[in-house]
């Protein structure tokens, strides 16, 4: 049984198939599993929680893991050694989310393409056929993330407490998300995953989409995405299309290819969810 994952910060996406090609399972959900954010301990108990995965534990001959926060050594071994751990009859792979994002947007294994993550986090890389390049290192949500889920959930928190949104927008935002100061801190700051909070406010976005506000703040956020991310592989472009996968990135196409216009890129093919474009990898390249 092979187990493919597409491991978030906010949520992990697990599906088992058989070498056959046919689902042996339901598609399981857990809760994040990001190394780079999340504690050992914390990391254990999610994986141990999940009852379905603890029942097909000794059956599993293969694990590709795909996660945010396993572009660096140090949080990718500690994750590798846990999986190992539970699935002790398993081969474990563990890389990058963006890896995900390459298998399941390209047409073909050997197609070059920039490729980008718009979900909780944010992420742009060079694929060019049998390798992925990044000439920018991800310093994570506080810095960077431009056009995430966590980078919109901020501007709206930010806009509503500096009357910067329409009155209508700011009634219907305060209706829908609790704005008190202090549970806003709370979760920022003393909460293990304020990445995903954030992200929680992003949804707001595409139920009200038809304010010129909202289109607005998409759009200001695809651009600094662009300009900080996509516009590093400016030679790349000129040859190659660019696909994104993730949520926020499927919601927003339209917002997308607009700006896709204004700074000269081709817009390839959207994934809402990676891990759907994954099985019939894995299948063929076992």
């Amino acid at each position: 049984m092979i187990l493919i994952t597409d491991g978030g910060s906010t949520k992990c996406d697990w599906i088992a198939i058989a070498k056959s090609g046919e689902k042996a399972a339901d598609k399981i959900r857990t809760k994040g599993l990001n190394p780079a954010i999340i504690g050992e301990k914390k990391l254990r108990k999610t994986i141990r929680k999940s009852k379905e995965l603890m029942a097909i534990a000794n059956e599993v001959t293969h694990v590709f893991f795909y996660g945010a926060g396993c572009g660096t050594e140090k949080p990718t071994l500690l994750l590798k050694s846990i999986l190992e751990t539970y699935f002790p009859k398993a081969f474990v792979e563990v890389r990058e989310d963006t890896y995900a994002a390459v298998r399941a947007c390209i047409n073909q294994n050997d197609e070059s393409a920039v490729v980008c993550i718009l979900g909780t986090g944010s992420n742009c890389s060079y694929y060019d056929g049998k390798n992925l390049h990044q000439r920018v290192d991800s310093l994570g949500y506080t810095l960077m993330d431009d056009a995430s889920g966590n980078y919109f959930g901020k501007q709206l928190i930010r806009d509503y407490y500096f009357n910067k949104m329409p009155d209508t927008i700011k009634i219907a935002f305060a209706h829908k998300h609790n704005l008190d100061s202090d549970f806003i801190k709370y979760n920022l700051y003393k909460q293990v995953n304020p990445s995903a909070y954030l992200a929680s406010h992003a949804e707001f976005m595409f139920i009200n989409k038809d304010s010129d506000y909202i289109k607005e703040l998409i759009k200001r956020g695809i651009r600094l995405f662009s300009e900080n991310m996509i516009l590093q592989f400016k030679e790349e472009l000129k040859t190659c299309p660019v696909h994104f996968a993730g949520s926020i990135a499927f919601f927003a196409q339209e917002e997308i290819k607009e700006v896709a216009k204004e700074f000269g890129f081709t817009v390839g093919n959207f994934e809402r969810r990676p891990i759907e474009g994954l099985v019939n990898y894995h299948i063929n390249n076992l």
